[in-house]
């Protein structure tokens, strides 16, 4: 499967790799359109892709604060029983494991994601505090697979999906970076992402499974959903429970493991609410560190002009 072009960026790089394919925003690959779980917004303007160790922002507060619900409720449990004392240390104890990880994950700097701009056709990374972007039109991607050997697993086979940016205001400086993660994710999957993402910016921002350009956001909801759907496990299980009584007509349809699922989602809905609400503070607080160049941009009234344009710009006037 293996597609060499050498003018392409990407050449000499993928050269002896058994299966990669170098990738243009303007040629379709012919894979399936497949949405992958590091989209976690998705808007008529642009498309934001989950980076770095984002995902598990949240998760620590989520697991004390989860094991500090329980002990509240035996501190009030104290406190209804008249021991002010033990019900009151009890209850600082959880407000701090819940107060203490929250402040740490909402104040600690969060990796901004990877933005694909409809409006002015760009990709925009920052890393380390330096933007990086690249027009869509034209961009350097390729996909390609690779295999790991751990010394608790058998050899793994995964994909990489590839861009290359580079810095603004200093063309020279270049970044590789991977669009969503490679871990357990084949070519096919990683090219059906990259015909996602050619979709959204010819053809979006709504489109139905074949691709056609839609005025409702339906089908693309149904795709976030699943990250949407984090933390609602209670709903989920109880509604398949609802189905299979009705599909039995009551009768013999809840089993042992459909009561340990939905006793399990309900021990860890408090786990999910405080790791669902942590991760949203402390994304809301790092969009607003983005550049200014890069946020009016976003704007549905912002600037139309690309980066790259402004650097041209700037080069001609020195």
């Amino acid at each position: 499967m293996t597609e060499m072009t050498t003018s392409h960026p990407f050449a000499q790089r993928l050269q002896g790799s058994p299966e990669s394919r170098l990738l243009y925003a303007d040629q379709a690959t012919g894979a399936e359109l497949l949405c992958i779980p590091e989209v976690e917004e998705q808007t008529e303007h642009y498309l934001a892709i989950e980076h770095g160790d984002s995902a598990d922002r949240g998760m620590l507060t989520g697991a004390l604060g989860g094991g500090g619900t329980f002990i509240a409720c035996f501190a009030i449990a104290l406190l209804l029983d008249g021991d002010m004392y033990s019900g009151g240390r009890i209850l600082l104890v959880t407000l701090v494991m819940v107060m203490a990880p929250f402040l740490w994950e909402v104040l600690r700097p969060m990796p901004l994601p990877i933005l694909l701009n409809r409006r002015t056709r760009e990709l925009y990374f920052e890393q380390d505090g330096e933007l990086y972007h690249s027009p869509w039109d034209g961009i350097a991607a390729a996909a390609y697979t690779f295999g790991t050997v751990g010394p608790y697993t058998a050899g793994m086979r995964h994909a990489s999906l590839e861009a290359l940016l580079h810095r603004y205001g200093h063309p020279p400086e270049q970044v590789l970076i991977n669009l969503g993660s490679p871990i357990s994710k084949s070519l096919e999957m990683q090219l059906g992402f990259w015909e996602y993402l050619r979709t959204y910016m010819d053809k979006g921002p709504w489109f139905d499974e074949q691709g056609n350009h839609t005025e409702s956001d339906a089908f693309i909801q149904s795709l976030l959903e699943v990250r949407k759907s984090k933390g609602q496990s209670v709903r989920l299980y109880w509604g398949l429970l609802k189905e299979e009584y009705k599909a039995n007509n009551g009768r013999n349809f809840l089993s042992y493991g459909d009561l340990v699922l939905v006793i399990g989602s309900i021990l860890l809905l408090p786990v999910r609410t405080l790791q669902n609400f942590t991760y949203a503070i402390a994304k809301r607080r790092a969009r607003s560190q983005w550049p200014t160049l890069v946020k009016e941009r976003l704007r549905p009234d912002g600037p139309s002009s690309r980066l790259i344009d402004l650097e041209r710009a700037a080069g001609q006037d020195g």
